[in-house]
């Protein structure tokens, strides 16, 4: 086979695996990007990504911390309260969509209820561990009718007698947990309906278990990808009520589970919390890695929870105490409670002084969300928050003492969960392992082909320069002829006579 011919053939290959590998430079991130916006849209034909979407399959725990209260008898003589941390009280909560409607406007609604159980082996202690913590019904309430006529506040003094409810609480985990009887809150739910939050047994989260977050209705993406899971409207409002600007009052992001693709190092993750009556949005801290996926990793800016003089867009969530408190009276029967980051963690430091045995770190006390941004799902997520009451001295109501003016922390819990086991594997493979091996095959196609180029060249060249070698040049009287081929001449083919060239001088 002629040489040429050949390098002709591989230069040919080479120059198509060189194209070829160039155009999946740029065609094969869309490929990818493709996949993933087929894939995330909420469509029970996406199994994976409808799955983990309807029943959050992933682990999710609950972490409850206790601040057991040492001194109870010297907080009511007016003394700071000195707090022990118990716990954690570790809850598995299981999550689960039902009631899922799909709407024409590529809307989806539905509602989430959740669910938890106690985890004796990943806990410190157990639910019949008993603790002192603030009543709530007592100084809340003492708190609210602050401003009543005197003869009002006496008058609740004595109600407060009457069912024998005192200034602290003495009772178990589970029973603070999940609520007990209070001949108090039956009173009060038969003669006063719908003054209490609670209309069965009082506990802090007695009204969170079995229970759902109210009637979401998102998009489900499919007429634009950077819409999944933004929230439409909540119990049919696109607003709240509950808050005194309209910027506050907005209903923003998602429901906090997931959030839409593509994400950049100046995207947030806006998401509207029920339990905290508001949005809230999370900032970009830093890249990391988890089982070789990279991730973003967000966390609460400083002025999540500041308060209108340090940060005046939040003046609308005032009245407002210390920068690092959240009033979430308005939306909690006017009870004076307050949210903040456990331990006070990036709250204003004077409230540290006020009560002994706190001792915030961003590690312990910090929440963070790990994301994949390709994607916009949670890799690794940890929510921390903390609920205070407001208690003081009010005059006319014995139950409140001398206690001094002070906002006590009563729990803080760590909601948990990260994409492990078969799901995380799944995951790995379709967004990590594929493209990888795409963006490899196309660097590869590019290496081979050029290397394809190179050996045609090569042996072009050889081939020429064998072919020069071969070939003799017959110089005469300093001239140089036309070269002439050689080859071996038959009896045949011999001339009868020879006669030698002339040539003109």
């Amino acid at each position: 086979m002629n040489k040429s011919k050949i390098a002709i053939g591989l230069s040919v290959a080479g120059t198509l695996m060189v194209v070829f590998g160039t155009v999946l430079v740029f065609v094969g991130p869309i490929i990818v990007d493709d996949q993933i916006v087929k894939n995330l849209v909420i469509d029970p034909k996406n199994e994976l990504s409808y799955t983990m979407w309807k029943d959050v399959p992933v682990p999710f725990f609950m972490s409850v911390y206790f601040f057991n209260i040492l001194n109870p008898t010297e907080v009511l003589a007016g003394e700071k309260p000195m707090v022990e941390q118990k716990g954690p009280y570790v809850y598995r909560k299981r999550i689960e969509k039902q009631n899922i409607t799909f709407h024409h406007n590529d809307t989806v609604s539905y509602l989430e209820y959740r669910t938890y159980f106690f985890e004796p082996s990943m806990s410190v202690g157990n639910e019949s561990d008993v603790v002192t913590i603030p009543n709530m019904l007592v100084l809340g309430a003492s708190v609210m009718m602050e401003k009543y006529p005197y003869v009002v506040r006496q008058l609740i003094s004595m109600t407060f007698k009457t069912f024998k409810e005192g200034t602290f609480l003495t009772k178990s985990v589970g029973e603070l947990m999940w609520g007990y009887d209070s001949k108090l809150v039956e009173f009060l739910n038969t003669w006063f309906p719908g003054m209490l939050p609670a209309t069965g047994k009082f506990g802090l989260f007695s009204e969170f278990n079995n229970s759902n977050t109210g009637r979401f209705t998102v998009h489900t993406g499919k007429d634009n990808i950077r819409l999944v899971h933004k929230i439409d409207s909540w119990n049919g409002l696109t607003t709240l009520n509950y808050w005194k600007t309209p910027q506050c009052n907005m209903i923003n992001g998602t429901a906090g589970q997931m959030w839409p693709p593509f994400m950049t190092k100046q995207s947030t993750l806006p998401f509207y919390s029920p339990d905290a009556c508001r949005s809230l949005e999370l900032v970009y801290q830093r890249e990391g890695v988890m089982s070789g996926i990279p991730l973003y990793r967000y966390v609460a800016p400083k002025t999540m929870f500041a308060n209108g003089s340090d940060y005046a867009p939040n003046e609308g969530f005032c009245p407002c105490r210390q920068s690092g408190l959240l009033n979430v009276s308005s939306c909690r029967a006017n009870a004076p409670m307050f949210i903040s980051h456990p331990h006070f963690f990036n709250a204003d430091p004077v409230l540290l002084d006020y009560v002994l045995g706190l001792h915030p770190t961003e590690n312990e006390h910090g929440l963070f969300l790990d994301i994949h941004p390709k994607s916009g799902v949670p890799l690794n997520v940890s929510i921390r928050l903390q609920l205070n009451l407001y208690m003081k001295h009010v005059p006319g109501i014995g139950e409140t003492g001398h206690i001094s003016e002070v906002v006590m922390p009563m729990i803080w819990f760590e909601e948990r969960g990260f994409i492990d086991g078969e799901i995380l594997t799944t995951f790995h493979t379709n967004l990590v392992v594929l493209p990888m091996v795409m963006e490899y095959m196309q660097y590869c196609f590019i290496g081979l082909g050029l290397a394809t180029i190179l050996a045609a060249l090569l042996l072009y060249h050889r081939e020429k320069a064998l072919l020069k070698k071969d070939v003799p040049v017959v110089i005469q009287n300093d001239v140089v002829c036309a070269p002439i081929r050689m080859f071996p001449i038959t009896p045949e083919m011999k001339p009868q006579s020879y006669q030698s060239a002339e040539f003109d001088q």
